[in-house]
């Protein structure tokens, strides 16, 4: 038998005569408890968040965006889309000529990104962003924008008492010998308002690949880039694609479509669990204290165990253990109570949830990650915490009666 545990043991679940360090021992297991819960529960959170974000932007996000690696635009020849979706794992391959461009509307006007789209832009995204309004009809010069856009500019639904006008700079160079001449311009209507985010609400406008190929001047098989959905290995599919087209584009798979979301996305939750980690180590300093007292009133007890034969080290490895146990068992309590807390916020009733709105609970996601993170970084810190209390008995502290 492991004697340094056995005894360890002992002393964590036995009262001890002396209530006080009874209470100072109670309050230090707590405090571990609602740290590490506190910690899964935050880092669930952030989870959620995390969804909840990337949810509303990566809905028009393909698997992979095939881009120009020099200036806005390459070719794509109908024998390369063939080839691109002849690639296993492929669903569909949709060409997109992208611009900044002026709308106007009346006396107003805004600066938005004109993306247009061909007849094989997923079906699935146009269905989940549209709120109002149609798509755009094949062969006509429509629009279907932002809501934020159309606020902005007060325009509605196929209005078409006053026509909205895109102006995008003419390609070239040379002087301007007029202002007119400096401009492709091309009417338009509105066909359908879309909401997916406030960022990309009030930033674009999509329109037919052939009413963007008209207005921009490009030639065929002109793009600015190909969007690829997959059902397959995206690294792999990547690959096949960079082999094809050798050096002449990159590839971006939706991380690298919003990395600026991420890296913050990543940047708060490495803040948030800085912070509670911290308030993880306020708290072990309590394990320390209570550790100390019990080591200063089981002087005694420690003194006869160093008579019987038992070594320094042995007495300070039985310290040790009830210190990482006391942390330990606090941090696996902690993380289930934290657990039962978040399923409850995912799947309970509404009424024990909290609310954002009434109608939306804060969003919160469990991670099989977060199980290890929180385990790992109590473990550590408790056995930090342990071997500074333990580190205290010495034979002058033992032998001292």
């Amino acid at each position: 038998m492991n004697v340094a545990l056995f005894i360890a043991k002992r002393y964590l679940f036995t009262k001890n005569k002396n209530n006080a360090i009874n209470v100072i021992s109670s309050i230090a297991a707590f405090g571990v408890v609602v740290c590490s819960a506190s910690l899964f529960i935050v880092l669930c959170v952030f989870a959620g968040l995390r969804d909840f974000s990337l949810q509303f932007s990566t809905v028009v996000d393909p698997d992979l965006r095939i881009e120009a690696a020099k200036g806005k635009s390459f070719r794509a020849s109908n024998e390369d889309l063939l080839k691109l979706e002849n690639i296993d794992g492929v669903v569909s391959v949709s060409k997109i000529i992208e611009e900044r461009v002026v709308l106007n509307y009346e006396t107003k006007n805004e600066i938005v990104t004109l993306k247009g789209v061909d007849e094989f832009y997923p079906k699935s995204t146009i269905d989940s962003i549209l709120t109002y309004g149609n798509w755009m009809e094949p062969n006509t010069n429509q629009i279907v924008s932002g809501w934020g856009i159309s606020n902005t500019l007060s325009f509605g639904v196929f209005d078409f008492g006053k026509t909205l006008k895109i102006y995008v700079p003419k390609p070239g160079k040379g002087q301007i010998s007029s202002i007119k001449g400096a401009y492709n311009a091309l009417p338009v209507a509105n066909s359908g308002v879309f909401q997916i985010n406030e960022e990309l609400d009030y930033s674009i406008i999509y329109s037919n690949f052939d009413t963007a190929k008209t207005l921009l001047e490009y030639g065929d098989n002109q793009v600015s880039a190909l969007e690829v959905i997959t059902n397959g290995d995206s690294e792999f599919i990547s690959e096949k694609i960079k082999s094809h087209f050798n050096d002449t584009i990159i590839i971006k798979n939706r991380a690298q479509l919003n990395d600026a979301l991420y890296k913050m996305l990543n940047t708060e939750n490495l803040a948030v669990y800085l912070i509670f980690t911290l308030i993880l180590i306020i708290a072990l300093f309590n394990v320390i204290g209570s550790m100390i007292m019990m080591i200063l009133d089981k002087k005694k007890n420690l003194g006869t165990l160093y008579n019987l034969g038992t070594t320094v080290k042995e007495i300070r490895r039985i310290f040790f253990l009830q210190g990482f146990l006391m942390s330990a068992l606090g941090g696996v309590l902690g993380v289930i109570i934290g657990f039962i807390l978040v399923l409850n916020q995912i799947h309970g009733p509404d009424f024990l949830k909290i609310m954002i709105t009434p109608s939306l609970p804060y969003p919160a996601s469990i991670k099989l990650v977060n199980f290890f993170i929180v385990i790992l970084t109590t473990f550590i810190l408790g056995l930090v915490a342990s071997k500074i209390a333990s580190s205290r008995i010495s034979i002058k502290l033992i032998t001292e009666f």
